[in-house]
């Protein structure tokens, strides 16, 4: 649902890249019932077609991927236009330093870099059959949270994630049963140096209970000087381990049959 504040002095964004996201088509809607600005960010869909008749501003992602593909098209865009709006600084700088941050990290992740000098299919073979946690702080909780859904989508592979500080006042407690599970799990931790010192205090003292829980992990930090580029940086990683990650298990990282069928099964309730 909306936000009880929205109003004629806000600006509702609609983005979905299929254009036929239930949530936001739901929300859409209700936007359309009031008197307040809209835009809609999309490939097509439903959302446009409403867009369309509604005469509500599109604008069009001219890009065919899986939508977790596409995720620099949905998201660039948006900063852009808050960026002209007046809502954000302008982020040009920023954006063309973690565009070459990630230009050279492509040079150390891509599939002809060799296992040796390649951090994310080292990654992957830590995590070949195991249970993976991902951690994550601030600007990194929606990267752990990327993480995760890639995992799940791309590598058919069980994962969680958990945020800091919260984490450590319930999820610590639970690495002491069933015994058995310490030597299934695999815990990764992101990190940034923007991050509150106090924060980065429970990174390590959290690396302290899970080694004395007999549980492997690793801490990943970011590259690049400004937020984005640190954000960004570390959902790269992510993406390509979660892809070697399908290899590994022997699976088609590409369709998502579960979501196709639960969708199908949706649809016919309607």
């Amino acid at each position: 649902d909306l936000p009880a504040f929205v109003d004629s002095k806000t600006l509702v964004i609609a983005s979905s890249y299929s254009g036929n996201t239930e949530e936001t088509l739901s929300a859409f809607k209700q936007a359309l019932n009031t008197n307040c600005k809209k835009l809609a960010v999309t490939t097509g869909g439903k959302l446009r077609n409403l867009a369309q008749e509604k005469q509500v501003p599109i604008f069009t992602i001219d890009y065919l991927s899986p939508p977790r593909a596409a995720l620099g098209y949905s998201f660039i865009p948006l900063i852009a236009l808050l960026s002209k709006l007046g809502f954000l600084e302008d982020k040009s700088a920023e954006v063309e330093g973690m565009a070459q941050t990630l230009k050279e990290l492509l040079g150390k992740l891509a599939e002809d870099i060799p296992i040796a000098h390649n951090p994310a299919k080292q990654l992957a073979s830590k995590l070949f059959g195991k249970l993976v946690a991902i951690y994550g702080a601030g600007i990194l909780s929606p990267v752990a949270r990327r993480w995760k859904g890639e995992f799940n989508e791309n590598s058919k592979a069980w994962a969680f994630y958990e945020t800091f500080p919260e984490l450590n006042h319930n999820t610590v407690v639970g690495y002491e049963f069933p015994k058995a599970m310490a030597d299934k799990l695999y815990v990764v931790l992101l990190r940034c140096p923007s991050l509150h010192p106090r924060i980065l205090a429970r990174y390590q003292i959290t690396c302290e209970i899970l080694q004395k829980a007999g549980v492997k992990h690793e801490i990943f930090d970011s590259q690049g000087e400004n937020e984005l580029t640190q954000m960004m940086s570390l959902l790269f990683l992510g993406d390509w381990t979660s892809y070697y990650l399908a290899m590994l298990n022997q699976t088609d990282p590409m369709p998502v049959k579960m979501i196709d069928y639960l969708k199908k099964r949706l649809n016919s309730i309607e």
